[in-house]
């Protein structure tokens, strides 16, 4: 690998949770150098960066594409095409959610809605729905409030992470705020009782 030491701790970590987060080494060490990289890279800038065959980083920055992941830019009198991680970390993350989301939990809710459409035929499948249901919601609950992140502006949404346990003050006083007489809350102090 030719980068300085700094650098290729970096990679090869990144390569490495990579096939934790369901890529494979060599995809998340090219994500890394493109990352860390101060310009926009041809394929054969990684192939020297990282010592691997021009077959493999053809193959990781089409998987990238696929994800979202890559920008690609031309250079004026270059023919080659170059590639580069959009600058903005929190678009990063978004992409990487967004498409997360597409693959794995997308599916998981129409599998669970077409389940819970059957009718049980026994107290097993009855047990095993009310179970699924469970889940389709907390799925649904979560896939909402992720829709509601999403709209967020940048530093909206710095605000809210920032926020971290004390949105719990927030929500006790949201509470308060709509707490009926004698001690009862309003259900769903939202839509107004």
């Amino acid at each position: 690998m030719s980068v300085p030491p700094v650098c290729e701790a970096f990679v090869l970590h990144f390569g490495e949770m990579g096939s934790r987060w369901g890529i494979n080494r060599t995809v998340g060490q090219i994500y890394a150098v493109l990352f860390i990289a101060e310009r926009p890279l041809c394929a054969d800038d990684i192939v020297e960066r990282l010592g691997i065959s021009r077959s493999n980083v053809s193959m990781g920055l089409k998987e990238l594409q696929s994800w979202n992941l890559l920008r690609q830019r031309s250079i004026s009198g270059d023919r080659r095409e170059f590639f580069h991680t959009p600058d903005d970390i929190y678009a990063i993350v978004r992409t990487l959610v967004d498409e997360r989301k597409k693959r794995e939990i997308d599916p998981t809710l129409s599998v669970l809605r077409e389940l819970l459409m059957r009718s049980p035929e026994s107290e097993s499948e009855r047990h095993a729905q009310e179970r699924m249901r469970e889940m389709h919601d907390l799925i649904e609950l979560l896939t909402s409030w992720y829709a509601d992140v999403q709209k967020l502006e940048t530093e909206r949404l710095i605000q809210l992470l920032s926020l971290g346990s004390r949105i719990v003050k927030v929500l006790d006083m949201k509470d308060r705020l709509f707490a009926l007489p004698g001690g009862k809350r309003s259900a769903n102090p939202d839509k107004g009782n």
